[in-house]
């Protein structure tokens, strides 16, 4: 579950274009000052911190795919048992209709507040990390440098009051439908649930993202699929689902995107110009 909470790129959750096109705008933002600024000491200072950032990078994925392993044998159980029921996004909309089941919405804010079922019940699972620790800083750091800068996802933490706040709003009885953006989150909260003693649970299957906009009354400035985006591949218009709605939409939508992608290039390269002309500047102090 602690893989849940963090705000990074799942590993594989990228298309090998998207990598590409990142690696690409990375390459394009962070380009290194002129050659006559580094000396030999600082390159190999940078090389030595790149490889321990990879290094880094490399043993978190591995945890988290250690861990989110030993989560999905534990929610496969629960569903292969019929602990907890799967729905798909439509025939969650059908029993919230006609047999007046209650839907709890267990997404994080960012999420929850561009669109939402109507009527749903909000308490988030996780829940934005704001705490001023030294090691909540440290974490939030982290996850800015591995995803969270192009993803939009900040580091999240398990809500402590998830259970408690549930256990206000629903008696243990209750026909309790569970649902989030893509479906881990909420197949989570049933775990939990379920062990505090709930036995009427239903799963949203693949989550509000896999839901077509007739499927549930949605409420909130936008589309479902646009939820669980946010940070510069929103921005640039770089994820699956502004794809999908460009090829839809035609090429007055994507001329949006394309016009915000030139500003940023040359806004990158505004920016490296003027770091050569710091540079020189910087030559011209020393040798007077």
């Amino acid at each position: 579950m602690e893989a849940l909470g963090h705000g990074l790129l799942p590993l594989g959750a990228l298309g090998s274009c998207q990598k590409e096109q990142r690696c690409q705008l990375v390459r394009i933002i962070c380009s290194p000052l002129p050659y006559s600024l580094n000396s030999c000491a600082s390159l190999k200072y940078r090389n030595r911190n790149e490889i321990r950032m990879q290094a880094v990078q490399e043993e978190y994925e591995l945890k988290q795919m250690k861990d989110m392993a030993a989560s999905k044998k534990r929610w496969d159980g629960l569903i292969r048992d019929g602990k907890v029921k799967v729905l798909t996004p439509r025939e969650a909309g059908y029993a919230i209709q006609l047999s007046n089941k209650m839907l709890l919405d267990v997404r994080p804010p960012m999420e929850r507040k561009k669109a939402w079922v109507k009527g749903s019940t909000w308490i988030p699972i996780f829940d934005v990390d704001t705490s001023l620790e030294v090691g909540t800083l440290s974490r939030r750091a982290t996850n800015f440098l591995m995803g969270g800068w192009w993803s939009g996802i900040p580091a999240l933490s398990y809500n402590k009051q998830f259970l408690s706040n549930v256990e206000e709003e629903f008696a243990k009885d209750t026909d309790l439908i569970v649902a989030c953006q893509k479906g881990l989150r909420s197949i989570a909260a049933c775990e939990v649930l379920y062990n505090a003693g709930y036995c009427n649970l239903f799963w949203v299957q693949g989550g509000l993202e896999a839901a077509e906009e007739e499927d549930l009354e949605r409420e909130g400035p936008q589309p479902f699929k646009f939820a669980g985006i946010g940070g510069l591949s929103e921005f640039l218009g770089w994820t699956d689902q502004q794809r999908d709605a460009a090829a839809k939409e035609g090429w007055g939508y994507r001329l949006t995107f394309s016009t915000r992608l030139v500003g940023l290039v040359l806004g990158a390269d505004a920016l490296f110009i003027g770091a050569q002309k710091v540079g020189q500047y910087l030559q011209e102090l020393r040798s007077h």
